[in-house]
């Protein structure tokens, strides 16, 4: 191979690292400072670079903050990818409580819970930061949560509706109560007991509404 051929391909992992780099200082200043506080300078030295290199990669603080939610957002959400398929009659509770614990391990990650923490703060005085966060995460799972219950339909386990409507009832049974205490720092953590108890409850609830 010859230097010309390997020339390319070494700027473009360099590129990548560099890129890497801002997002991982990025991410940790806006989770300790919050979004208004954080300058695109400070980021700059926090890396070692100039504040003119930083905006070769990105073109503003609010392009970075974005760029930093797609990249927390599309990792967390591999959680859906080892979800259990709805199942039968007999195993849709037990593939709905599995839906539910691996969908709240997801929101009670330190790192999700810090960037829900920032946009509640920020998103009076920076309306475009709400926008962002709700394309970046949740409207991703609320597709994904359709897509669930369109199988589970499909499948004659769960009442045909609104496959949107049906999920979100899902997420917010599961989401009541323990996530907002630990969001609102009421409690430091939740036990897997305690978790799992809640989802079992919230599963219970559901599917006196929709078991088919």
């Amino acid at each position: 191979m010859t230097t010309e051929s390997t020339a390319p391909v070494a700027d473009t992992r360099r590129s990548d690292a560099r890129r890497r780099g801002i997002l991982e200082a990025a991410q940790r200043i806006f989770l300790e400072r919050g979004y208004a506080a954080t300058s695109m300078s400070e980021i700059a030295a926090s890396v070692g670079g100039s504040k003119g290199t930083l905006y070769n990669y990105f073109r503003s603080k609010e392009e970075l903050f974005e760029a930093l939610m797609q990249e927390i957002c599309v990792r967390a959400a591999a959680v859906f990818d080892s979800l259990p398929p709805p199942g039968s009659h007999a195993g849709l509770r037990a593939s709905l409580i599995e839906l539910g614990v691996s969908f709240m391990n997801l929101l009670l990650l330190d790192e999700i819970v810090a960037v829900n923490r920032i946009v509640i703060a920020e998103c009076g005085r920076f309306p475009e930061l709400g926008r962002m966060f709700y394309e970046a995460g949740p409207r991703r799972g609320e597709i994904r949560f359709s897509e669930y219950f369109e199988r589970a339909m499909a499948a004659d386990l769960v009442r045909r509706d609104d496959p949107k409507v049906v999920g979100q009832r899902l997420k917010d049974l599961v989401m009541s109560d323990l996530y907002l205490r630990r969001l609102w720092g009421v409690v430091d953590a939740i036990g897997p007991r305690e978790l799992r108890d809640h989802v079992d409850r919230s599963v219970d609830v559901f599917l006196r509404a929709y078991a088919a």
